[in-house]
């Protein structure tokens, strides 16, 4: 007996084509209107598909025909979901592989070979269209999947700058100097990375003798150019000692520019010590505000750097406020 199976797209109820089909070809594969029934029951199907069938037969076998029991028993069990989804997979394999016209009246046994040969090719037309079909999707899933991929990576980054936001939000509320700083600087470092700046985290640097020499806040880095970065959360605005420290630190290290983040903003000396450090070095002077602007609008601290750096570079500004700089 050759082996058919059923159709790939195993549906959950056959088309209209297929129960015309079916209806037409079971009653032929046996000759008794029990035989229609058994044919059933040995497909899975529920008795409580079969009893009333089976009563009325046996009070009348003339009250119904095996045309009539196809119907019924096949309208019944194309309306269960998954409940009925094995029995109607059982029913196609069966018909596709009858091979046996033995069990048919001897004048039906060549109708009913054209008959399952019928279901054989709707079974063939309707696998080929679901092989056809789940191509084309798999084609469009693939063509869709890196728009889909993407809404998903923004809309993952945007929940991210949102619990980043929350979480800064809470440090202007803190009362410890020292522990809020700390919070900051491991804070600040999370958010570069959201637009991809490499980021080294606070180091401390020994001297040989084992003593501490410098404390590095951070480094990150925007396009091969690493800035050395300071954070400074005090009371009033940073003033010349606020930046000279790490422009030392700057200036003692080749091909490294400098980013200094404030909360509290830079006094104009400051500013004019940075400009003059900008004939040997990028300094960039940023405003923790600018980083509350750029998390409250889903801003990209890539370009943010690299806006700041430029102006400080072409435009002797090193403190540009990019966005804010019209904002009261």
């Amino acid at each position: 007996m050759s082996r058919r199976r059923p159709m790939a797209t195993n549906p959950y109820h056959y088309p209209p084509d297929l129960i015309s089909a079916l209806i037409d070809t079971i009653p032929l594969l046996g000759r008794s209107k029990n035989d229609t029934i058994v044919f059933f029951r040995e497909c899975g199907i529920a008795e409580v598909h079969l009893a009333d069938l089976q009563s009325r037969l046996a009070a009348d076998r003339n009250s119904i025909s095996k045309y009539e029991i196809a119907r019924t028993i096949i309208a019944r069990v194309n309306e269960e979901g998954d409940s009925g989804l094995r029995a109607r997979r059982e029913i196609i394999r069966r018909v596709v592989e009858w091979e046996d016209f033995s069990t048919c009246w001897a004048d039906k046994a060549a109708a009913a070979r054209g008959h399952v040969t019928r279901v054989r090719q709707l079974v063939d037309a309707k696998d080929a269209f679901a092989r056809m079909q789940q191509e084309r999707d798999r084609e469009c899933e693939e063509r869709l999947r890196p728009q889909r991929e993407a809404v998903e990576e923004a809309a993952r980054q945007r929940a991210a700058r949102r619990a980043l936001y929350d979480e800064l939000v809470t440090l202007f509320g803190m009362k410890a100097p020292r522990l809020r700083g700390l919070k900051l600087e491991g804070l600040l470092n999370r958010i570069f990375k959201l637009d991809g700046l490499g980021v080294r985290e606070s180091f401390t640097l020994t001297t040989d003798s084992g003593q501490i020499g410098e404390q590095i806040d951070g480094l990150i880095e925007l396009e091969n150019q690493p800035f050395l970065v300071e954070v400074k959360w005090w009371k009033d605005a940073l003033g010349v000692d606020g930046v000279a420290q790490h422009l030392v630190r700057v200036y003692s290290r080749a091909g490294v520019h400098g980013l200094i983040i404030s909360a509290s903003g830079f006094a104009d000396t400051s500013v004019d010590q940075c400009r003059q450090a900008l004939a040997q070095k990028t300094i960039v002077l940023a405003e923790l505000r600018e980083i509350v602007y750029l998390l409250e609008r889903d801003g990209d601290f890539a370009e943010w750097l690299r806006v700041k750096a430029r102006a400080a570079a072409v435009d002797r500004k090193p403190l540009h406020l990019p966005g804010l700089d019209d904002v009261a």
